[in-house]
């Protein structure tokens, strides 16, 4: 029997949940060097933390996120709190000799991301990995997608065109939760969703953005306290706190080797529940993708005879698209907790082989750049900025 890997994972909430998931489906789907063990889950009320490893097959659990980075029956951290908490977590996990995954963004602000980075790429050099968790990567769609960039078959990439669009808090009376708090969250729509939309822009043509300019909207600036924010014993009632991050983010970009690039992202898109689209064209072609269609790829071929030309679908489910090999048979399509089992799988792959996996910490600090260059930008109205990593080039 191969060697096992055993995970704490910190934070049970969505992305907890998502998270639970994949480990335990990455070691039946995958044939892996390494078997996860769900060792330990932390939360902070007793009560719901004790629920939650009895629901997702956690062996334990911990009220303070310490006691699992202390137990020496842990060899990874799996980080799935709000932002706020990423640094502290992913540094001291770091020095503890434990790799970690931790979820996206990378931090709140620049600074954080920058001192995760230096710890992450130090603590490498001693054979502690880790890697950040954009999982969209994993979505077999658009890992064709990146293969026939790879291959040459779009040519010179010339446009990037993304947006992420979804309506969860389009209600004013929908309460204010922690993702509208800048202190717990460091953006709103723009690191929540725009933050993807970077990291896969990247991801599948390998270019960086070199210079943006920016604007953010917050149209609904106060919302309901919750109950546990009020302190009332009733409902939230009347109460009310500051939205303290963007609702919608938009920005144009220059990216390095020509490209230009338009992004969009916004949580007040009445009717588009998880609308993340990403279009690339290049001098020989172009490839579509929409998440709410996840299994399908749309691949024009520019170089083809136009009388029968035009885009082409490609269910992308067949054994040989990538990860396939481990689901069923063609047609029969993968959903969104796939790609988290995926990237759970990939990680353990690059852990066994003692090689840093991908998106790296670096990857995730490059990505907070974009995000603080957008916040400048939109901050100096619009103004045309770039962003940290490409300062001096």
């Amino acid at each position: 029997m191969p060697d096992s890997l055993r995970i704490g994972l910190i934070g049970h909430g969505f992305m907890g949940r998502v998270h639970s998931l994949a480990w335990q489906a990455a070691g039946r789907a995958f044939d892996l060097p390494l078997t996860p063990e769900l060792t330990a889950v932390a939360g902070r009320n007793p009560e719901t933390v004790a629920q939650a490893a009895r629901s997702w097959g956690w062996a334990s659990f911990e009220t303070d996120w310490r006691r699992v980075i202390e137990r020496d029956d842990i060899d990874l951290v799996d980080i799935t709190t709000p932002g706020a908490l990423h640094t502290e977590i992913a540094l001291a996990a770091l020095a503890a000799g434990k790799h970690v995954l931790c979820e996206k963004p990378l931090a709140n602000t620049l600074g954080q991301a920058q001192e995760m980075t230096a710890a992450a790429e130090a603590a490498s050099a001693r054979g502690v990995q880790s890697m950040v968790g954009f999982n969209y990567r994993r979505t077999p769609a658009l890992a064709l997608a990146r293969d026939l960039v790879a291959q040459g078959r779009l040519g010179d990439i010339r446009h990037i065109r993304a947006t992420y669009l979804q309506d969860w808090i389009n209600d004013p009376e929908f309460p204010l939760v922690w993702r509208l708090r800048k202190e717990q969250a460091g953006s709103g729509a723009l690191g929540d969703l725009g933050a993807h939309l970077v990291d896969l822009a990247h991801f599948l043509t390998g270019r960086r953005i070199s210079g943006l300019s920016a604007l953010t909207e917050t149209f609904i600036t106060e919302r309901p306290l919750a109950q546990s924010q009020s302190g009332l014993a009733g409902v939230g009632g009347a109460e009310r706190g500051e939205v303290t991050v963007d609702d919608a983010a938009v920005f144009i970009a220059r990216c390095d080797g020509g490209a230009v690039a338009t992004f969009e992202a916004t949580r007040f898109a009445p009717g588009r529940k998880n609308a993340m689209r990403i279009e690339l064209n290049g001098s020989l072609g172009s490839v579509a993708f929409d998440f709410e269609s996840l299994n399908e790829l749309l691949f024009h071929d520019a170089t083809a005879d136009s009388a029968v030309g035009g885009f082409t679908r490609i269910l992308a489910t067949d054994p040989q698209h990538p990860y396939m090999r481990a689901w069923w048979p063609p047609g029969h399509g993968l959903g969104y907790d796939h790609t988290f089992v995926h990237q759970a799988a990939d990680l353990v792959e690059a852990i066994a082989q003692g090689v840093p996996p991908t998106p790296s910490f670096a990857d995730g600090l490059y990505v907070q750049s974009v995000l603080d260059a957008v916040e400048a930008s939109a901050a100096a109205g619009s103004a045309w900025t770039s962003p940290s990593w490409n300062e001096g080039k």
